[in-house]
């Protein structure tokens, strides 16, 4: 590797809005996010799940076809 061209490394700290903090290796010494494993619906089951039913029956009401 060339001396002096690469950024220097750091262990992250990365803070997320729910209050949970783990540690990384990152190019910046701190990094905040919005959502992260401990509060994402997907991870917590917490997920709503969308039912399309009935969409594409109302577009084809609302577009004359059958």
């Amino acid at each position: 590797m060339k001396e002096g061209i690469h950024p220097e490394y750091f262990q992250a700290k990365v803070k997320c809005n729910c209050g949970n903090e783990f540690v990384l290796g990152s190019t910046k010494e701190e990094i905040r996010v919005e959502v992260c494993s401990k509060c994402h619906p997907f991870y917590t089951g917490q997920q709503k799940i969308n039912d399309a039913g009935g969409r594409v029956e109302k577009f084809n009401k609302k577009y004359g076809r059958k």
